[in-house]
């Protein structure tokens, strides 16, 4: 596993990905991500009912606060994203990574780097990974109708991480690649 600053002999361009300009499949991703986060609170309201945690007889106060807290840890849990996608980059040597917002994604890039194949798929989906497992450890231990404010986090979690799901399963057939990712766009490259 490793990164390069400069691309080996005889690698040029295979693929680019665009996400910010391909707007079909950007639409398609975002109906998939917003479709299954649907799902997962659909399937939960079942379970604990959503009202049982905002309380709708109680404190109009308490209400709005409680609303507010499930915007202010899913606002928290993005930018925790991004912090990890960035870790891993400088976990796998990465030079420089710059974080940014382009109005429709918060992203981590890193334009100077060359990651491989297995490099790229840990920076991908790291935050799945890591924030799924914290995420599922604190949804069991909230109580009652309290799990609902990280559960909604989570759900937040999986559909948010279509994206990198999307490149993961474009890269997988691909075979001595290193990919590029300035956070807006990527760039794969193969001999």
């Amino acid at each position: 596993m490793h990164v390069l600053q400069e691309l080996p002999e005889g690698y040029e361009e295979k693929l680019k990905i665009d996400l910010q300009n391909d707007k079909k499949t950007m639409l398609i991703i975002n109906i998939a991500a917003n479709v299954a986060m649907v799902l997962m609170l659909v399937l939960m309201h079942f379970i604990v009912p959503f009202t049982s945690y905002i309380d709708l007889e109680g404190s109009l106060l308490v209400y709005f606060l409680k609303i507010f807290l499930i915007l202010a840890a899913y606002g928290a849990y993005l930018i925790l994203h991004e912090a990890t996608h960035g870790i891993v980059m400088k976990m796998f040597g990465a030079k420089e990574v710059k974080f940014g917002f382009t109005g429709l994604y918060a992203y981590a890039g890193s334009s100077a780097d060359y990651f491989d194949k297995l490099s790229y798929y840990c920076v991908a989906l790291a935050p799945l990974t890591v924030w799924s497992i914290i995420l599922l450890l604190i949804c069991l231990i909230v109580p009652g109708s309290w799990v609902w404010l990280p559960y909604f986090v989570q759900a937040g979690n999986i559909a948010g991480s279509f994206g990198d799901l999307y490149v993961f399963a474009r890269l997988l057939k691909m075979k001595d690649i290193f990919v590029r990712d300035t956070g807006v766009n990527m760039s794969v490259f193969g001999k």
